[in-house]
């Protein structure tokens, strides 16, 4: 059992992407194997978004492993369950990111959503209710940003929040772990103006898919 704190985590935002890569096939394996229709050029470590035609797969963002020419592994991607990953149906398409900006300055974050929630039903001769987990409700961080617009997270996260377009973001824990995300960002660009306190603005995740984590 272990307990760690977040003080000194990093948190960075995709700001480029490489070409699009068609993906062939994927396999029903853990980790889960990529097939390009052309040579992709990446390498070990490289962290990519993946389009895919499983739903628990698309939009996720993972890292590449036993990269060749036109193949490679979705490191710690389990698609073994064919109920969930269908055999054959796996195909779409990657993108590898190809450089991060520092969101710095955060004075502090928050969790929403994500919340199981449940269908409840009682039989006519039962004395109880029994439920039955149905869907997670949409998740999201919050970060309490100070404000400097002359920062490039600043400026990076503005144009996320004016293109509506998703971006990347990873947090790099203390420990070395890593978490991934895939996230539509907004910004309230007008700073808190509380007195003496720190100006700040509220930055927001509407999470597109469940994190990936890697231990180092």
């Amino acid at each position: 059992m272990a307990v760690s704190l977040p003080n000194g985590a990093l948190i960075a935002v995709a700001s480029g992407y490489d070409a699009v890569q068609e993906i062939t096939a994927l396999t029903n394996a853990s980790p889960s194997a990529f097939t390009t229709s052309a040579a992709h050029n990446l390498t070990d470590g490289d962290i990519v978004e993946v389009t895919s035609g499983w739903s628990r797969l698309t939009n996720k963002v993972v890292r590449v492993d036993n990269a060749s020419a036109s193949s490679g592994d979705l490191e710690n991607i389990d698609t073994t369950k064919t109920g969930i990953y269908p055999a054959g149906g796996g195909a779409g398409s990657l993108r590898k990111i190809t450089g991060w900006t520092q969101l710095s300055q955060i004075l502090s974050s928050t969790s929403t959503g994500g919340e199981q929630q449940f269908l409840e039903y009682q039989f006519l001769e039962a004395d109880a209710q029994k439920r039955i987990p149905t869907f997670k409700t949409a998740a999201g961080l919050t970060f309490s940003v100070a404000d400097d617009d002359t920062l490039p997270g600043y400026q990076l996260i503005s144009l996320a929040n004016d293109d509506r377009l998703p971006r990347a973001v990873r947090i790099t824990l203390p420990s070395g772990a890593i978490l991934l995300y895939n996230a539509y960002i907004s910004l309230n660009k007008t700073p808190s103006l509380t007195i003496n306190e720190l100006m700040a603005n509220e930055v927001t995740l509407s999470l597109l898919a469940e994190p990936v984590r890697y231990g180092s």
